[in-house]
């Protein structure tokens, strides 16, 4: 932990492919902890800066649009709590669903540093994401597991020396969309938090879904920017410009029209 706030693990790859047996798991990288400020308090200043070209609307909502959005909103507030079967529950299916038939020891365990939580207590990291971050990471894992897995384990392209850790990422990809959405606003107050409601009355799992898609977004512009963990600032905000953008099409119905969307595979 350095003096902001801020820390972050990184994960070193050291070679293209990662081993499995059939008892455990074996990762073909090694943690290292160090101190910079692309995770945590460096990297949530960046998602939620606001631009001098975003622009301040205001939008009516129909009743039933009110109530998808509030309950989007309750979502979003519920922090997570140890104490609560149901979050326990949850995590713990969030390792099922990522190692399956390897057997976690505890809520708190090294274990959970394989996913790439920077610690062995994950709720200490998506703490500032809330609850709903780990409901978008088990959304993926059931709902996409193909592209969840080849994530998880860095498979496709061409990777870094130094990755970035896919948990921890996966809590700044939840803040960048909340922010960018402007979701916590009572009612909509930008084109994208607009569209983005519209789609949310369609399809009350949206939310999760442009989730998804954002993360298998943000893995190919890391690929394509040849990034490496101090990149990581950049490739979200290239990955948010590029949302904006395939959000902003004419012909964008639903999140299944969008061209990243075909990035997903199950």
């Amino acid at each position: 932990m350095d003096d902001s706030g801020g820390s972050f693990v990184a994960v070193r790859r050291l070679s293209q492919g990662l081993e499995r047996s059939s008892g455990c798991h074996s990762t073909s990288g090694e943690v290292v902890a160090g101190s910079a400020a692309w995770i945590g308090k460096g990297l949530s200043c960046v998602c939620a800066q606001r631009r001098e070209s975003d622009v301040r609307l205001s939008f009516d909502l129909t009743p039933y649009q009110e109530e998808c959005l509030q309950r989007l909103q309750r979502r979003i507030e519920v922090v997570y709590d140890s104490s609560k079967s149901e979050h326990q529950e949850s995590l713990r299916a969030l390792w099922d669903a990522a190692f399956p038939g390897e057997q976690l020891h505890g809520l708190i365990s090294e274990q959970w540093k394989e996913m790439g939580w920077q610690g062995k207590d994950p709720s200490t990291d998506f703490r500032g994401g809330g609850f709903i971050s780990v409901e978008n990471l088990l959304f993926f894992a059931k709902t996409f597991p193909k592209s969840f897995q080849d994530l998880l384990w860095k498979q496709e392209g061409d990777r870094a020396m130094w990755e970035y850790p896919f948990a921890v990422a996966g809590v700044n990809i939840t803040f960048m969309l909340i922010q960018m959405l402007d979701l916590q606003a009572p009612k909509p107050r930008t084109m994208m938090g607009a569209i983005f409601l519209k789609l949310l009355s369609e399809n009350e799992r949206a939310f999760d879904l442009l989730y998804c898609i954002t993360f298998k977004l943000m893995d190919q512009q890391w690929l394509a920017m040849h990034a490496s963990y101090m990149d990581f600032n950049s490739v979200m905000k290239s990955t948010r410009r590029q949302l904006e953008r395939e959000m902003l099409l004419d012909d964008i119905v639903r999140l299944e029209d969008m061209p990243s969307y075909s990035l997903l595979r199950r």
